[in-house]
């Protein structure tokens, strides 16, 4: 067993509580393993500072269902307990199609397009959709700041909407007072819906954000006094007796192994810092199952890119932040684009993609000289673009093969003075047809540019050809 913890919508407080419990749990030196429905980055970070333990994505669109599956089943059953924080609302998702059954097989990006007999989802990719795959019960958090009676409605609502979910119960939060959480425990006893925490309006656990979403974990200087904060809120503010065997893990049924061929052993610098620290945990964990030994560095703080390596990988992150920083540590901006043109694989996703960039244009209109492989400009805007993304490759690239369909995501408030005049991929929206144009750089043709993010753990052949070029450098020396 384990928690699924849900939101009845976005903004309710569903991180508050995820850490809350995640703190009090670890104070206990309880053994916890975290996941997070969707391609979320940053929420990861918090759960694994807390944990201790890398939080593992759970996204049937970047992966599949069986994915999804395997990998809560591979990483739960090494914990005590295990926990999944929510994305939005509970039936908040896409549209897609989905077969929500055991065994299935894996599902690539071949079998999406070709499985015509699958049930079409409304909320594909949604907590309940998780939840569901699962088979997990879910704690609806409701925000009661601004209701009293209705929140048996909003319970009743979601706890009758899809019988095949189950509520174990609620968690009310930003609760005023307490007639206020008299007038919310009257209201919803007729339910016997089971209430399992009552967090009071808190003026003292706030985590800061910026333009897209909370600031990270190493921006923070007092978060482990932020983490206490939780610890005693959480040991005080939940019903323990009934959460922690909700709480308990158990192994799925099903084959959970993982096997992989090894490469010949490359040394990948991955860049990572407060400037780059998007990555999902399974992309490195592939990365390294393949035989690539990964060697940590800082565009931010390091001279030069790390000696004796094959390749290198640029994740998301915040270089619009930190722009100034990167401009100035020119010798590392030379390192890069001088290993770049004597034919260094690199891979480049959303942020990585900006600091190969000439310039990044700042929200203040400032220019900051990057990398300059790329011969465009990376501008800082108010215009957010975010969502899922089918994309086909319109040529041979450094990770897929012309004609591929690979499916990702974008999340960016920047947008390329100049467009690529041979993009890698043709995009489009993941639940429509609606085409959102062409995309990504590819020349020289050993490095990947792109503003969709990928998860490789349903397209493992994505990191086998990467590490492909990157033994070539090793095999030729250079």
């Amino acid at each position: 067993m384990a928690l699924v913890i849900a939101g009845e919508r976005s903004g309710v407080g569903k991180t508050t509580v995820t850490l809350t419990l995640l703190a009090s749990l670890r104070r206990r030196d309880r053994l916890v393993q975290s996941f997070k429905v969707g391609p979320d980055y940053i929420d990861p970070m918090f759960h694994q500072h807390v944990t201790g333990r890398a939080c593992r994505n759970l996204d049937p669109v970047l992966t599949s269902e069986t994915y999804v599956q395997q990998c809560f089943a591979r990483h739960s059953q090494l914990s005590e307990y295990a926990l999944v924080e929510g994305v939005m609302g509970l039936f908040d998702g896409v549209k897609g199609s989905g077969e929500e059954v055991g065994e299935q097989g894996s599902r690539g990006a071949e079998e999406k397009e070709k499985n015509n007999n699958a049930q079409c989802l409304t909320d594909f990719a949604s907590t309940g959709h998780i939840a569901r795959l699962l088979d997990l019960p879910v704690v609806l958090v409701i925000d009661c700041s601004r209701l009293s009676g209705s929140v048996a409605a909003i319970a009743h609502g979601y706890r009758s909407f899809d019988p095949r979910i189950k509520i174990a119960g609620v968690v009310l939060n930003r609760v005023g007072s307490d007639r206020h959480l008299s007038l919310l425990k009257d209201s919803l006893e007729p339910l016997q819906l089971p209430i399992l925490g009552v967090l009071r309006r808190q003026d003292n656990i706030t985590i800061p954000d910026r333009h897209l979403g909370l600031v990270p974990t190493a921006e923070l200087p007092e978060l482990n006094a932020l983490i206490d904060r939780f610890a005693d809120l959480g040991d005080t503010c939940f019903d323990w007796q009934r959460l922690l065997p909700l709480l308990k893990s158990e192994p799925l049924s099903g084959s959970t192994s993982s096997s992989l061929s090894p490469s010949s052993p490359v040394r990948i610098a991955v860049a990572r810092d407060r400037a780059f620290n998007f990555y999902y945990q399974d992309n490195l964990d592939l990365l390294q199952q393949l035989g690539a030994e990964l060697v940590f560095w800082s565009p931010l703080e390091d001279a030069g890119i790390p000696k004796d390596i094959q390749g290198m990988y640029f994740g998301g992150g915040f270089p619009e932040v930190f722009a100034q920083q990167l401009a100035e540590n020119t010798s590392a901006c030379d390192a890069v684009k001088t290993a770049i043109l004597k034919g260094m694989p690199t891979v480049a996703e959303c942020g990585g993609l900006m600091y190969l960039c000439e310039q990044i244009i700042d929200f203040e209109g400032k220019s900051w000289s990057m990398a300059g492989v790329l011969p465009t400009s990376a501008l800082m805007g108010g215009r957010l673009t975010l969502g899922y993304r089918r994309a086909v490759a319109l040529q041979d690239n450094l990770l897929v093969k012309a004609n591929t369909t690979v499916y990702g995501h974008e999340f960016h408030r920047s947008h390329l003075t100049l467009t690529p005049t041979k993009p890698l991929f043709e995009t489009s929206r993941y639940d429509c047809e609606e085409n959102m144009g062409c995309e990504g750089w590819g020349l020289p043709a050993n490095i990947y540019a792109s503003y969709v993010h990928l998860h490789w753990g349903e397209s493992r052949e994505i990191p086998q050809q990467f590490l492909k070029e990157c033994l070539k450098v090793a095999s030729s020396g250079t």
